[in-house]
């Protein structure tokens, strides 16, 4: 058999239907020659596209990497009964496109790198209008505004198992070493190519930081190994997060680099879920001025394939993570533009968070994707305001 740039890979695990996404989107990280892969929606047939044409050998490691994604994902799981809290779908809206060609045709989006973009006037406006009314939530908890670091201790993420979790998304940070040599040498001799960088691994001192996941991950380790003042706190801030996802980051939908508010609850386990809820019925009348058609619905973190299926399971069993999904209507999907979230007392047992009674604290977040929300936005209004709804119009336009 010659050398081919298509494979097709017929798995040994059946792949239920309601895991075909999540095993697609894992498939970016089997092999660096993968450029992107299918699933039929029976599950029954995988197709690998290649960057180069793959010999005999390689080909055969790809089929034995992909059999291992399949079968620790689908061997034995279950199907999640999904549970709906909101669901405003059918809300009638008017445009039907892919924005992302038009903003580009505009100049109101730029491309930098895979992943990376810069956002014009019109993605800018509409931000800061999402951001305000997930401001004036905050308010509505007196929720204390933080400011957080874009880098993070490698040895902070290390405390809470995410290296372990979600291995694939991290995003390393580093520096050349104090090394007079190694700085001249990197100085004369540096170069980029379409790859990226030319330079030796051995230029760069150990990592000690990475560029941040998540907001919230602050905030339990600032408040980590000490009771928590008056046993309930909430807070609110903005950060960059970043979460590398390979293949799958495409346009608006997935960032290697976005911005995410998120209003944090920390305190008992009643006084973290009763506030999550709250918080998710005054966002209705929110995304009902905004125009929005959601849903909100049971759902989980994108965990590695080593950890996804008991994971997931878990969240689901306890009800621990619920997304709202906006409609893309041009291909007739949706796309999370946020979550409301609960950790249980994972980071307080963690972190050795406590209450005044000495028992570990509950934590949770709500959270709100910004470009995200001004992507899925657009693709059900279109880039026109006279089309938007009045109260988009007139604060965003």
């Amino acid at each position: 058999m010659a050398d081919q740039k298509i494979i097709q890979i017929f798995p040994q695990t059946a792949i239920p239907g309601f895991l075909v996404g999540e095993i697609r989107s894992k498939l970016a990280y089997v092999d660096e020659q993968i450029e992107s892969a299918e699933i039929t929606p029976n599950g029954d047939m995988i197709t690998l596209h290649l960057v180069y044409p793959a010999n005999l050998a390689i080909q055969a490691s790809l089929e034995t990497k992909v059999h291992r994604v399949v079968e620790a994902m689908a061997k034995g799981a279950f199907k999640p009964k999904v549970q709906i809290l909101d669901d405003h779908l059918d809300r009638r809206v008017p445009f039907s496109q892919d924005p992302t060609s038009l903003l580009l045709e505009r100049g109101e989006l730029s491309q930098e790198a895979v992943g990376v973009f810069t956002l014009g006037p019109l993605l800018a406006r509409l931000i800061g209008f999402f951001e305000k009314h997930f401001l004036e939530l905050a308010d509505t908890f007196g929720a204390q505004p933080y400011r957080f670091p874009t880098l993070i201790p490698a040895r902070y993420l290390d405390r809470v198992n995410y290296f372990s979790a979600f291995p694939h998304s991290l995003t390393f940070a580093t520096h050349l070493r104090t090394d007079l040599d190694v700085i001249d040498h990197f100085a004369a001799h540096a170069s980029c190519d379409e790859h990226g960088l030319n330079a030796p691994m051995d230029n760069f001192a150990q990592f000690e930081t990475l560029l941040s996941p998540a907001v919230c991950y602050h905030l339990y380790f600032a408040l980590a190994d000490r009771p928590l003042p008056g046993g309930k706190f909430t807070a609110t801030a903005v950060g960059n997060c970043f979460r590398y996802e390979a293949t799958n980051l495409v346009s608006l939908e997935r960032l290697w680099n976005f911005t995410m508010r998120e209003v944090i609850f920390i305190g008992s386990k009643d006084f973290v879920l009763e506030n999550r809820e709250i918080a998710r019925q005054r966002m209705q009348a929110r995304f009902a001025d905004i125009g929005l058609a959601y849903r909100v619905e049971s759902a989980n973190d994108p965990f590695f394939i080593g950890e996804f299926r008991k994971q997931a399971a878990f969240q689901s069993a306890f009800q621990l993570k619920f997304e709202i999904r906006a409609s893309l209507p041009f291909k007739d999907s949706t796309l999370a533009v946020g979550s409301y979230n609960y950790h249980q007392d994972f980071f307080g047992r963690k972190l050795n968070i406590t209450l005044p009674d000495g028992s570990p604290a509950h934590t949770g977040c709500v959270a709100f994707g910004l470009e995200r929300t001004a992507y899925a936005f657009l693709a059900q209004y279109g880039l026109e305001p006279a089309g938007w709804p009045e109260a988009v119009r007139k604060a965003a336009a």
